[in-house]
């Protein structure tokens, strides 16, 4: 990327966030420039009502982090409780499923599926809780009803990995994202409880350990889900501050050739980048 354009996408940002930001517009547009990939990064700060973007409003595949609005839109339905079991069929399992996989032939409870497919990012896990729930029509317009009139889900497990150019299906826009992402922990999208629940979820960070939490100052909250394809990367999260308001992000690497590690080490990068800039607010 030119530094033409990244001076006219900071420029762009007249909120105060903008002063703290540099590092953050440097370090996409080295990414951009040495993976040859199409970032996008939306950041909401409910301290100070602040909003930083970068391709915000265009079109990422969400990969895995598709479960946690599939676990919320679940957590809101009155005919499914969480300690309602649900069977695990062999024909179920999919490569990736570490924790269904020592369940063939048992049964999992929605509390347990869905801690599965967040903390450990199960694929049948999710696909288990996609048919509990009707099927990804029903996540759509679980979104829609939220407010969210651009995140859609179409396919499931492995399905929904896959894109091409000009493919809306199972996608989002980083503006988007962090706005449902806000809606559902911490705003009407569900109740108190459920809000709780989903959070507790994303809390461990059994796939995720690794992107965020090194960066994160002592004593923030970290809650997050990751994603990946064969040419993207991904994170959303809140960070919320001892006594403060929570922070949003929603972060997406595309349209690479590079290798998973390289893709990885990106995100990794990005997010400390991000964490930068939103802990030198004050």
């Amino acid at each position: 990327m030119s530094f033409l354009r990244s001076a006219v996408i900071f420029a762009a940002i007249l909120l105060p966030l903008s002063a703290h930001a540099s590092d953050l517009v440097e370090t996409i547009d080295s990414l951009e420039d040495r993976l040859n990939a199409r970032i996008g990064v939306a950041i909401l700060d409910t301290r100070t009502g602040q909003f930083w973007s970068h391709r915000a409003d265009e079109r990422f595949l969400m990969n895995s982090t598709v479960k946690v609005p599939l676990c919320a839109a679940v957590l809101s339905r009155a005919d499914i409780a969480l300690t309602e079991d649900l069977p695990v069929r062999m024909s179920d399992i999919l490569k990736y499923a570490p924790v269904t996989e020592q369940h063939v032939g048992g049964t999992m409870t929605i509390d347990d599926l869905c801690e599965a497919t967040i903390d450990q990012s199960d694929n049948t896990a999710a696909n288990v809780l996609f048919h509990r729930l009707g099927g990804p029509k029903e996540l759509t317009a679980f979104l829609r009803s939220i407010g969210d009139g651009t995140t859609r889900s179409d396919r499931i497990e492995p399905e929904l990995n896959t894109f091409s150019e000009g493919d809306e299906r199972d996608t989002t826009t980083p503006a988007a994202m962090v706005r449902t992402l806000e809606v559902l922990l911490v705003g009407n999208g569900l109740s108190a409880s459920a809000k709780e629940q989903l959070a507790d979820w994303m809390r461990p960070g059994g796939v995720t350990g690794a992107l965020l939490r090194p960066s994160a100052p002592a004593g923030w909250d970290v809650a997050d889900k990751s994603g990946s394809g064969s040419n993207t990367r991904n994170l959303i999260a809140m960070l919320t501050p001892p006594d403060e308001a929570p922070i949003f992000f929603s972060l997406s690497i595309s349209d690479t050739d590079a290798d998973f590690a390289t893709r990885n080490a990106a995100l990794t990068e990005l997010s400390a980048a991000v964490m930068r800039t939103v802990t030198t607010q004050d």
